[in-house]
């Protein structure tokens, strides 16, 4: 059996990760902040507007990510941001996109891929027990 440092190692603070959510169905992929009983805090953005961010960073324009916190019981599955045997991870995929690493864009306030200039640094605690 594993202890449980051991099994929550890999879904750090830092891990990039995908979370299926429901009531009302929504994927995002995000910077994992915190995970706690009450919830799990994301640097994140929806799943389905992540080609679209690709693309205004490809073409200089601005994108920013959210800091979200999502409750436990809208959480129906999360996880790690892998690639999986040819396929690339969807951060692997979103660089070769947008010429920058997705990790950047969840790391800062607002990304350019440019130079990667980054502004409006962003910092999350995890909550008071």
């Amino acid at each position: 059996m594993q202890k449980n440092s051991e099994r929550e190692e890999g879904f750090g603070a830092g891990s990039v990760v995908l979370v299926t959510l429901h009531s009302p169905r929504q994927k995002v992929v995000g910077r994992l902040l915190w995970l706690a009983p009450e919830g799990v805090a994301l640097r994140c953005v929806d799943l389905e507007s992540l080609e679209d961010l690709a693309r205004l960073l490809r073409e200089g324009e601005p994108a920013a990510a959210a800091t979200v916190f999502y409750p436990m019981h809208r959480v129906e599955r999360m996880e790690l941001d892998e690639p999986s045997g040819a396929l690339p991870s969807l951060a692997q995929d979103f660089a070769a996109k947008a010429g920058c690493p997705l990790e950047e864009l969840l790391c800062a306030g607002q990304v350019q891929a440019e130079g990667y200039k980054t502004t409006a640094k962003t910092m999350a605690t995890e909550p008071q027990r």
